[in-house]
């Protein structure tokens, strides 16, 4: 069966796209195969008992590249011209980045001449298809070529288009905000046990607090704002709590959070 995609990179985010990819049934196991240089972690992917395989039977695990009608390119950036040239001398002209600050004129020059790119920047909420991911064309990346790269990253979650220079500020924001909302997570489950409560019980709340906030914002249409509104009532506990946050800039902590991911994003891709 000839290979419909080729995934390169069996880490986290190749395998998580891999397991995403096959369970919305985008294509059969014997169509996809995944390349791994790491003799460790190919032995993992192919586990018979908890492997990918085991769940997809059909699929292959390889060491070196194969031609493709298309590729994921899901490895380090150091690792990324040296995989698109392999590529481009296979034919292979189809071609979705996940590499971060790795810029679409240089994928596109290390793919060879004809080839149609797209740069992708998922968050790690992938893992359990919530992940929140921008993609951006290449020059010569026509509408079939982002219904493509949409249509793969969309089986992990969800999928905005953005313009390239805007990929450094999708970075900062949803790429790094997984950490933030962890760093949120950690310190209402620490005032939790400061207020009394066992850390058990303070973790399981703080998790659901948090992903039935996410599920309010994601699934009533309302913004942020009104939804923060509703839950703060004159003068209760809410509005003194806030007042507290407020008080000690949080929310300007959070925008310089972002802002200096993003430019630290834009550092390392120069």
């Amino acid at each position: 069966m000839a290979t419909k995609l080729l995934v390169v990179g069996g880490g986290k985010m190749g395998s998580a796209l891999v397991a995403g990819i096959l369970g919305s049934q985008w294509a059969t196991p014997g169509e996809v195969a995944v390349a791994e240089v790491s003799a460790a972690r190919r032995a993992e992917l192919a586990d018979p008992d908890v492997g990918l395989t085991s769940r997809f039977p059909g699929l292959s695990v390889v060491q070196d590249l194969v031609a493709a009608d298309g590729a994921v390119v899901a490895v380090k950036p150091a690792d990324v011209e040296e995989v698109c040239r392999r590529l481009g001398a296979l034919g292979v002209r189809r071609v979705l980045s996940l590499a971060a600050g790795v810029k679409l004129a240089d994928l596109a020059s290390w793919c060879g001449n004809g080839s149609r790119v797209v740069r992708a920047m998922p968050n790690i909420a992938a893992l359990v298809g919530e992940a929140a991911t921008a993609i951006a064309a290449g020059a010569r990346a026509g509408a079939e070529d982002l219904a493509w790269a949409r249509s793969l990253m969309g089986s992990v979650g969800n999928v905005v288009e953005v313009p390239e220079k805007l990929m450094d500020a999708v970075t900062g924001l949803s790429g790094s905000g997984p950490a933030y909302v962890f760093l949120v997570a950690e310190a209402l489950a620490e005032a939790g046990v400061a207020a009394g409560l066992p850390r058990q019980v303070a973790q399981q709340l703080v998790g659901q607090t948090l992903l039935g906030a996410a599920r309010l914002l994601a699934g009533t249409g309302r913004t942020a704002e009104e939804l923060r509104a509703e839950v703060t009532s004159p003068g209760g506990t809410t509005a003194a709590g806030l007042r507290q946050l407020e008080a000690r800039a949080v929310r300007s902590a959070f925008i310089e959070a972002v802002l200096a991911a993003a430019d630290r994003s834009r550092e390392l891709g120069t």
